[in-house]
């Protein structure tokens, strides 16, 4: 295996200072993806939820300093790897969840499953199956956005496997072409399922693309959830007052394999002991007590909050009514 692929990355600046209050929101929002996380990998195990299931176990800074760079109006389009997506955006544990178990009160009425959540409420859009054709549905929403004058900024979430489909060219040359407010973010995780980065890409850089449409570009590594905020920020504040495109490139680490069928033989147990190194929810809790002075009290109860949060929303799954497979006929939001 290339060991370009674990080439670090380093930022242009020092990390966001610790700013306890803020750093305590996101650890949080993390830590509950995480167990979120955790909890439907069990659930999968035992059988309790079928079809395909794909977590973001490690990928949790990306998604969760993201979207706190937003404002509640702003929208989000993601991949199918987007359970943390739409948790951050506001959507509810219960309602996760509960769609993973195909049951009628998760948040698509348990019809969509893993990789079809929407939140519409929250202006959370999508989970697509598609490898990349959901950037050109961004695109649109940041087109609606121009066209209605509206102060909206749209984030567009893709892996790097996404930068070779022909529908991510033509959403990105759109955004370029008609300077839209929307800030692509490719979450590099390395591989594109099974296949390591060095054999699908000429240029590992995938922010390089942007240069052949005249964007923003930037890169740097997702392990710190503030730096991903900061750096994101940076990116929303151009599309709200510019109305310019940015295409981000943000390195992180997926610990387990593509989806829960993968046993991800084709990585070392090294190279995920390395990255496991600069675990984000790690990183935040160090952050925490070690800069911003944290009470160790403080954070107990608040992982005890995520454990009893996250243990309620399986109890609430396990016990919500099957989804009514002829409800996609009679479907209101």
């Amino acid at each position: 295996m290339s060991t370009r692929t674990l080439e670090r990355i380093e930022p242009r600046e020092r990390d966001a200072p610790a700013d306890k209050e803020l750093l305590s929101k996101l650890y949080r929002q993390m830590l509950g993806i995480r167990r979120m996380e955790e909890a439907a990998a069990k659930a999968y195990a035992q059988g309790k939820i079928g079809g395909f299931l794909h977590l973001g176990i490690g990928q949790e800074a990306v998604c969760v300093g993201s979207i706190a760079a937003l404002q509640p109006e702003d929208y989000v389009v993601a991949t199918y790897r987007e359970h943390g997506h739409a948790y951050a955006k506001g959507t509810a544990a219960r309602a996760i969840l509960a769609e993973l178990y195909g049951k009628k009160t998760g948040i698509s009425k348990g019809l969509g499953g893993s990789m079809h959540l929407f939140d519409a409420p929250n202006h959370f859009l999508g989970g697509y199956g598609i490898v990349g054709g959901h950037v050109p549905i961004a695109t649109g929403v940041a087109f609606k956005c121009k066209y209605l004058q509206e102060k909206r900024v749209t984030l567009c979430f893709f892996g790097e496997g996404s930068s070779n489909i022909g529908g991510f060219f033509e959403g990105v040359a759109l955004a370029a072409l008609w300077k839209l407010p929307v800030v692509f973010i490719c979450e590099n995780n390395l591989y594109a399922m099974g296949t390591p980065l060095y054999r699908s890409l000429s240029v590992e850089d995938v922010s390089m693309k942007a240069l052949a449409f005249g964007m923003a570009r930037d890169r740097f590594d997702g392990d710190d959830v503030l730096r991903v905020r900061a750096r994101i920020l940076e990116a929303v504040e151009r599309a709200r007052e510019e109305g310019e495109p940015t295409m981000v490139e943000v390195r992180t680490y997926r610990f387990r394999g593509h989806s829960m069928s993968d046993p991800g033989q084709y990585r070392t147990k090294e190279e995920v002991e390395e990255w496991k190194k600069r675990d984000p929810v790690s990183t935040a809790r160090r952050r925490l007590v070690e800069e911003a002075k944290a009470d160790e009290e403080m954070l107990k109860a608040l992982e005890a909050e995520v454990k009893d949060e996250i243990e309620d929303a399986v109890k609430f799954a396990e016990d919500s009514p099957i989804a009514d497979e002829y409800a996609s006929y009679t479907y209101k939001d």
